[in-house]
């Protein structure tokens, strides 16, 4: 029995001084209403599963920060005074308002923020839409240059009553981004993090490209092409994200700023960009001025591709993309 007991303390001791071998490690979880996933190499796995769980409290902060669904975030506290007093604000979020404001100055204000003082008016799950009479009241507040942003108290305020902000078109790619940065301070250069159809691509995939696939709009098992790409961001917008169809018109979460319908002339666009911040709002920008005005206004970004699908399926790439053979 001393000898049992002898070997089984060494054969412990064996396993106790041994390295974690490299590999990767994974994890996918619900958080901002969406699926969160994220795939890193590490040479040590339990400090890459660290970063894992710090990659997803992150996502968790920024929901709590920035969801419109919280009443309690500082988000819905700016749509609930914001029209009365500045809000003081997180640094962290005026800065991602500024930078959406930014973004709808260079998209000639097909991003905006303010969509939301008529997008809130709709309810995808119950099926239920405004009626025109309802949108032409709510329009006036649509309009981000009244804003009012204090970068030196980090507030935020409205100009015009009737006003709400969301950031549901920007957050989540904001979201992979800082996870990418959490990921490099924990020493790891190749991951993925991907919040619904944003995507952070951190190095490549060990020696190999990641391949990411444009999914069909009809059909979520088949892709309309796959792209090896590295160390970038990419974000697809879709009219079958959160949509109902009623007597033959799709109404989905895509609201064009200027008349608070959703465009139907583009079932989905994919931009590819240095950051999914930028591809985010990028692809939503494209989706509302559609494949013609959306890749003239696209292209004069360099660093910036657009993959669009149109009503009929015809598929359009920006000038820096090949179609396939």
């Amino acid at each position: 029995m001393r000898a049992i007991a002898s070997l089984m303390l060494a054969v412990l001791s064996l396993f106790a001084v041994t390295p974690a071998r490299a590999d990767w490690v994974r994890r996918e979880e619900t958080v901002m209403g969406t699926r969160i996933y994220v795939e890193a190499w590490h040479d040590n796995p339990v400090q890459g599963e660290l970063a894992l769980d710090a990659v997803m409290e992150n996502m968790r902060r920024i929901d709590r920060l920035m969801s419109h669904y919280r009443p309690d975030s500082q988000l819905s506290q700016i749509n609930i005074h914001g029209a009365i007093e500045p809000v003081v604000v997180d640094p962290e979020l005026f800065e991602l308002i500024r930078t959406s404001v930014h973004f709808s100055e260079i998209t000639e204000g097909a991003f905006d923020i303010t969509y939301a003082s008529v997008g809130y008016l709709y309810d995808y799950a119950r099926h239920l839409r405004p009626t025109e009479a309802e949108i032409t009241a709510a329009l006036p507040g649509v309009n981000f240059r009244n804003l009012t942003l204090d970068a030196a108290q980090h507030s935020v305020g409205f100009a015009h009553p009737g006003m709400r902000i969301d950031l549901g078109g920007i957050a989540k790619g904001y979201a992979c981004d800082r996870g990418v940065e959490i990921l490099r301070s924990y020493g790891i250069s190749s991951a993925i993090v991907t919040a619904g159809g944003d995507s952070r691509l951190l190095g490549d995939r060990r020696g190999r490209p990641w391949v990411v696939g444009i999914r069909h709009p009809d059909d979520k098992s088949r892709v309309v092409l796959s792209m090896p790409l590295a160390d970038v961001g990419i974000s697809t917008s879709g009219d079958y994200e959160r949509y109902f169809d009623e007597g033959g018109v799709r109404y989905h979460h895509i609201i064009d700023p200027k008349t608070g319908h959703s465009p139907s002339g583009v079932r989905s666009v994919t931009i590819i960009g240095p950051t999914a911040t930028d591809t985010e709002g990028w692809s939503k920008a494209v989706f509302i001025k559609g494949p013609v005005e959306g890749l003239r206004l696209i292209e004069q970004y360099p660093q910036m591709d657009a993959v669009v699908v149109d009503k009929d399926g015809k598929v359009w790439y920006s000038k820096g993309l090949s179609p396939p053979k």
